[in-house]
C-alpha cells in the first residue's frame, strides 16, 4: 500500500545473507541473534500448528499428510487476527 514499511525478520539462515540483494527503501530487515528461535515469531506459528493440528498424529499415507498440513495452513490463514497476536513483538512496534 502507498506510504506502507514493512519489517522483515530474518532467522540468520544463510540465505538470509546475501549481498547481492537491492533492499527497497520500504522494508527493513531484522537480523536476529544465532541460536535464538524465541525471537523469531515464525518458530511461535509453528509451535500453534503443532499443538492445534499436526502434532500426535499418525497418518496412513502421504496425501494424509499433505492433506492434514492444507487444512492447517488454510485454517491459520483464515484467522488473520490470531496470526496477528502469535507473531507480534513489543520490541518490533512502529511508533506513530
Amino acid at each position: 500500500a502507498p506510504g506502507a514499511h514493512a519489517l522483515l525478520v530474518l532467522d540468520g539462515a544463510g540465505w538470509h545473507s546475501s549481498t547481492d540483494l537491492i533492499i527497497p527503501p520500504n522494508i527493513s530487515l531484522l537480523p536476529l541473534p544465532p541460536y535464538s528461535p524465541e525471537l523469531n515469531p515464525v518458530e511461535n506459528l509453528w509451535q500453534f500448528l503443532r499443538q492445534n493440528s499436526l502434532a500426535n498424529r499418525v497418518f496412513d499415507s502421504y496425501e494424509a499428510i499433505v492433506d492434514v498440513c492444507c487444512n492447517a495452513w488454510n485454517t491459520l490463514i483464515a484467522m488473520p487476527e490470531s496470526v496477528a497476536s502469535i507473531t507480534s513483538r513489543n520490541w518490533a512496534q512502529v511508533s506513530g
